[in-house]
This record gives C-alpha cells, structure tokens and sequence, in this order.
C-alpha cells in the first residue's frame, strides 16, 4: 500500500506535465502567438480576448501564459521568467489574481453578479486581475446581459479571457467586444513530433507505426493525443525497464485494423473474387473492429491510389496497401466510385440491422461495379449477370450523385408496351426481367441505363423588383425573419437606391467586417420575396448625414421614449410633491419606459 502511494498518487498525466508554460512552447498556434506577443510588447492589450477552438488546442494554455505575461513580477513581457512567485503560482493554478470560471457549471445571472461586484477591487498580489471564462458559451442570456456593461467598459485593472470550443451560441454583442483568436486543429504531424519529443525526453522506446497510430486517434486535439499516450504507456507496460510502444499493442487498444487487412480487401475487389472479399471480412470481424472506422482506412487507402493514378510525381505511402497493383488494375473513374460508395456506407452502417451487415453491403456494392476486361458485363458467382465497364460505372456515379429529392428515374422495359418503372431512390441499372426473350448463347443480355434528369435551373433573377425608399427599407428590415450577423448586416445598412435589381446601400466602414459573402447572400434570399425577386446587393460610401440605418432609428426611438417618460415622471404631482416637501431626490438613470424590456 506504502509503494502504491509512493508511486502511483505521484504521477503527474502527461498533457499537465508537458503543458506549455511560455508562449514559444506552444504547437500549431504561431498566429495566435504573434498577435499576444504584438500586444505584449507594444503595450497595446485589449481589456477582453475570445479564444476558439476544438477541445484540447490550447485555449486555457495560452490564456495561462498571458496571465503569467502581465503580472510576471520581472515586468509585463511576452516571455515571463517562469521563476518568480507570480509566474509558478499561475503555473500551478493557485494565484489569488486569476480566476478561472467554468461556465457550464456558473451559468446563472448571480454568478456573473458576484464575478462583477468582485470585479471592481483591486488585483491582490499583481498588477492586473484577469478572469478566464471557460465555455463560456453555457451562460444563460440573463448572465450575457449582466455581463455585457463591463465586459465593455472594464475597470484598468482588469482583463478577461473567454474560451469557447463553439462560438456559433455567443450572442453577437458579445463577440463585438472581444478580439476573437480561432485556434487551429493540429495536424497529425504535428502531434507526431510533439510525442516524439515527449517520449524522447521519459527514456520511452516506440515504433514509429505506433506514434503515427496515436496520433491519428487525437483527432486534432494534442490533450487527447497526449491521454491516448498515457493509455498506452499503461496498457503496454512502456513505463518499465524494457517496455516499448509496439505498433501492434497500440492498434488491439484503439480497435484499430492492421493496414495490410485493407490491403487485402481491396486486392480482393480489384481481382473481382466475392468468396475471397468475405473471407477478408470474417477475417476483420474476429478482432471486433469499428466498422466505420475500416470504411475511413478504406477510403484513405483509395485516396492514395487515385493521387498514384492521376499524379503519379506525387509521393504516397504504401501503408500496408500494395498501391501501385491497385492503382494499375482499376480504372481511375471505377476508384471515384468505390471512393463514394465508401463515404456512403460509412453514413448507412449505423442505419443497417448490424454494423458488420453494413460494411458487407457496402463492399459488395462495391463489388457489383467492379470492373472487367474489355468493358464487358462481368458475371458474379451466384448472382447472375451484372452490368460493368464504363457505362455501369458512369450509371453508379450518377446515382450516387443524384440529389434524394430529385424525381426517380424510369427505366425502359425490354417488353414491347413501355410500363413505368418501380421508383427506389438509388435505382439507374435496370437487369432484364425474369423471364426475357431467349437470345443467342453469344449474346451479353441487354442492359438498359435511366437518363439523369438535369438539376432544375435557377429561376432568373427579376428585371426590376418593386419600388423602395429609405422609410420602406428600415420598415422592410425590421420585418425580415433574419438572425445573428445576417440580422446585424441588414440592421447595419443604409439604404441608398434600387435601380432596377440593383440594390445599393451604404454601409458604416466600422462595420465592413460583416459584408462577408455568405452573409450577403443569406440577405440576397430574404429579400427575393418581399422584393419580388432576388436582388443584387452592391455596397457604397455615402454621407452619415445622408442615411440611417435601422439601429440608428430604433436608437432614436428608444432616446425619444426614455425623453418622454422623464419628463412624464418629473410632471406627475406627487412626483414634485415628494421632492419639494419630503426632500426626495431622483437617481440618476433610474427612468426605463414601461414598454423597455431586457437588454437590447
């Protein structure tokens, strides 16, 4: 029990024992480190940064580092000592000036109350309290709205960090506060050298088929990486004298399929041979894989074969797969197809009556379109005649492409009256009927290919769409059904003219950020049906004194009502009465209009 203790309560993870501790340390987040150490240095730090991202890329990390950067008792630096009090402090999570908020358990408006009353004092120990706001996305609207007045205004001495893995749920008033930093998922390199270093560093011997193993499974996420790592090291026995990551012992712990299986399996469906294809499938089933994740290896491995086929000077990995016989074996259109027949059936495995059943179907769909010598229909054992070469390939393509709601194709009936046929959403290679006419033993039976129908063309945008002025444009705006930036967008946009289908408006150059393409076109559409028509949106500079936009009349109304509900309050006699004879006084900016709700 004594060595346990010993040993085992000691042991510090690895991602909280390799966690950066300077900015220069960090992997994969330089753009985001050059903007803080621009701040840092120059002297030019906002009161309030919004950190992004997939878990496990750095955000709480760099959030940490800044803290250490301000209050470094060696002076406010982009690189701290990492040696005074202050800076191990933060590093162990127990400084008095930095305070760590976890939102999805804080989402309540008297959270937020305390965080500002507290807000107001003076940092205790350093120069500058920060507080870092994780998740902060799980906060209720009532806690936005209290938080909203001093995350805009914040005392000097204070500074938050917001930290978010989905930004999509911020209101847009916040957003505008904050300067937002999206940090980037890692790539597999990326994660691989880290690792490397890592067990570098712990005297930890691995082969690289494992690293490049662990690091896949991270999915982008090095603190995932990093746990994975940990695992390993635990289910394989690395840790002690003589033990190793061996590439094998990683793959039976992540469920992972060993490569030359898939290799297998696409020889098997290059060579056309379905006893051999299920073989390798009973094969697979006896380690209990994640079916899904063999259609992933599936489909990494036919991504490598058409890079070999159609850019043959681009290097690949052979990874278990024999690419090259492949990649000569199988036309490039025929490896497009089982590539989507792949993505497909990776969607239906969690929809087919077993996961295994699935993935069978799948290969063997694969296997019907196979192709054969010459571009002749080749037979399959047990299943009679099936359609192949180029024209079945060129069918199966199309009707993986056709859209679910496009209208089901027919096919021609070899009979002599035209019957419509049956309409099953995939259906394009029609097989002769049971019974066909008898044809020569020489003969290949007729294969009959459905048409594609053409996607529907767009209709044409109108000549001219219906008059508007300035009044008719801010009425018009405040009615569209918009949400989030679209709406602000819309709100933000002065209306100049329409000529013909041409919309021009004006916007503010403070707000240039939200004419982005995509929220131009979400504008573009809601305006089609009040307009007539789907306009074009052409923006221009023009005199503020010129235009308003719908925020600046809703701005004027809301100083109008509160002008008269002043003057309201102050004319009501016992109003005069209480301050003329009981002495009372008004707080300042205590009148709200009745109708004012909420914060807007």
């Amino acid at each position: 029990m004594e060595a346990w203790q010993n040993t085992g309560m000691s042991y510090l993870v690895l991602a909280r024992k390799w966690r950066p501790k300077r900015f220069a340390e960090l992997v994969g987040q330089e753009h985001v480190v050059r903007a803080l150490t621009n701040a840092l240095e120059t002297g030019r730090v906002h009161h309030a940064f919004l950190f992004t991202g997939t878990r496990g890329v750095g955000k709480t990390t760099i959030a940490r580092i800044f803290a250490k950067s301000l209050n470094c008792e060696a002076g406010t630096s982009s690189d701290p000592c990492g040696e005074c009090e202050t800076c191990r402090a933060i590093d162990a999570g127990r400084y008095i000036d930095l305070l760590e908020i976890d939102a999805a358990s804080n989402t309540g408006v008297d959270d937020v109350r305390e965080l500002i009353d507290n807000a107001q004092y003076m940092p205790s120990r350093g120069r500058v309290k920060v507080y870092l706001i994780d998740e902060v996305h799980m906060l209720s609207k009532s806690a936005f709205n209290a938080l909203l007045k001093t995350l805009e205004e914040p005392p000097g001495h204070v500074k938050f960090l917001l930290a978010t893995t989905d930004p999509q749920k911020l209101p847009v008033t916040v957003l505008s506060r904050c300067l937002q930093f999206n940090l980037k998922r890692l790539d597999e390199q990326q994660i691989q050298g880290q690792m490397t270093r890592i067990l570098e560093a712990e005297g930890i011997a691995v082969e690289p088929g494992a690293i490049r193993q662990l690091s896949k499974a991270a999915d982008g996420s090095l603190r995932d990486g990093l746990s994975l790592l940990d695992q390993a090291i635990a289910y394989t026995g690395a840790g002690g004298e003589g033990g190793a990551l061996g590439d094998a012992a990683v793959a039976t712990m992540l469920g992972s399929v060993d490569r030359t299986r898939v290799g297998a399996l696409l020889s098997a469906l290059a060579d056309g041979e379905g006893a051999a294809l299920l073989a390798e499938v009973a094969t697979l089933a006896e380690f209990s894989p994640d079916w899904g994740g063999v259609l992933d290896a599936v489909s990494e491995a036919l991504h490598r074969i058409q890079v070999r086929q159609l850019v043959p000077e681009v290097s690949v990995e052979s990874d278990g797969v024999d690419v090259d016989a492949i990649a000569s074996a199988v036309r490039p259109e025929v490896v497009q197809l089982w590539y989507q027949m792949a993505l497909n059936g990776r969607r239906d495995v969690g929809l087919a009556p077993s996961p295994r059943a699935g993935f069978e179907m799948t290969v063997l769909r694969m296997l019907a379109f196979r192709p054969a010598e010459g571009g002749a229909a080749a037979p399959a054992a047990g299943s009679g005649n099936r359609a192949s070469g180029p024209a079945a390939a060129r069918a199966a393509l199309a009707a993986q492409a056709a859209p679910e709601s496009a209208p089901a194709p027919r096919a021609a009936s070899p009979s002599p009256q035209a019957v419509p046929a049956p309409r099953p959403p995939r259906a394009i290679v029609q097989t002769p009927p049971a019974r066909p006419a008898p044809q020569p033993a020489h003969a290949a039976p007729p294969v009959e290919v459905a048409p594609v129908a053409p996607p529907e063309a767009s209709p044409p945008m109108a000549a001219k769409l219906r008059t508007l002025d300035a009044d008719q444009w801010l009425d018009l705006v405040a009615d569209l059904p918009l949400r989030g930036p679209v709406r602000e967008l819309a709100a933000s946009a002065a209306f100049v003219a329409l000529d013909g289908a041409v919309l021009r408006l004006a916007l503010p150059e403070a707000d240039e950020h939200l004419k982005a393409p995509i929220m131009v076109h979400q504008l573009c559409e809601a305006l089609a049906g009040p307009l007539g028509g789907v306009p074009q949106i052409r923006f221009e500079t023009a005199a503020a004194s010129e235009t308003v936009t719908l925020h600046e009349r809703n701005a004027r109304e809301r100083d109008a009502r509160q002008s008269n509900a002043e003057n309201s309050f102050m004319s009501d006699p016992d109003v005069q009465r209480l301050m003329s004879q009981q002495g009372a006084r008004l707080v300042p900016d205590s009148i709200r209009p009745f109708e004012e709700r909420g914060f807007q």
